[in-house]
């Protein structure tokens, strides 16, 4: 494994309609692994993996991907990201969208059948993305994110709307990719998949209460769950 950060991050701060919404957030996410991000709606998730993937504006701090400012260009085809909404051409089919990202990164052509694959879709790929359920149009998101060869992937909430099974071989996936080397930074509000995470960073309100293992996780805070220990994290912080 690397010893180099896929992420680090210090000072980070976001401030949005005067809001202070990130405050001097440190954080350095280790390669190789599958780290969850948790914590509840509107914890600040999202904006710091908008601050990572370099599309969000941020008021102050320093924020490195891959030993490169966060937004460098030649970050383009090492970072991939998915957002919680669906991000595809809807008048396009699935194979039409995958091949056209594929273009724009540079994958070889042969990744479209491989990510097809993988995310369980070579079935729909003559189906237009209109014509797709809400969980099979993540999934495409997904695909055009695993195209290539991506050193990190930052996925917000990639397994909302799915049923278990898609979400138990989806992280199945995740463990194989981290594996072979790449990074993911994976967001979720389901504590319970903080069980399929190497690492874990525990947000609210936009600050890190915790970034562990799970094991430590549970000891630290004398707790049977993840559930319970986050309860117990905030507990002690505002004592």
């Amino acid at each position: 494994m690397n010893d180099e950060a896929a992420v680090r991050i210090s000072g980070l701060r976001v401030t949005r309609a005067g809001r202070q919404v990130i405050d001097g957030l440190d954080l350095t996410v280790p390669t190789g692994q599958v780290v969850g991000l948790l914590g509840p709606s509107g914890c600040g998730k999202s904006t710091l993996m908008r601050s990572i993937v370099g599309v969000q504006q941020v008021a102050g701090g320093i924020v490195t991907v891959c030993g490169l400012p966060a937004g460098h260009a030649d970050l383009r085809r090492q970072v991939g990201y998915v957002t919680q909404a669906p991000s595809v051409y809807e008048d396009l089919t699935v194979g039409e969208n995958l091949r056209y990202f594929a273009a724009v990164v540079g994958a070889p052509r042969e990744d479209v059948d491989r990510v097809l694959a993988e995310v369980d879709l070579v079935k729909a790929a003559q189906s237009r993305a209109d014509q797709l359920s809400g969980g099979q149009r993540s999934r495409v998101s997904l695909a055009v994110a695993l195209l290539g060869t991506p050193k990190l992937l930052v996925l917000d909430e990639p397994t909302v709307g799915l049923d278990p099974v898609l979400r138990r071989d989806l992280w199945d996936l995740f463990a194989r990719i981290a594996a072979s080397g790449t990074t993911i930074f994976v967001s979720s509000h389901v504590m319970d998949e903080a069980t399929r995470c190497d690492r874990l960073v525990l947000m609210r309100e936009g600050a890190v209460l915790a970034d562990t293992t799970l094991a430590e996780l549970l000891e630290r805070t004398g707790t049977p769950d993840v559930e319970a220990a986050f309860l117990a994290l905030v507990e002690r912080s505002a004592a």
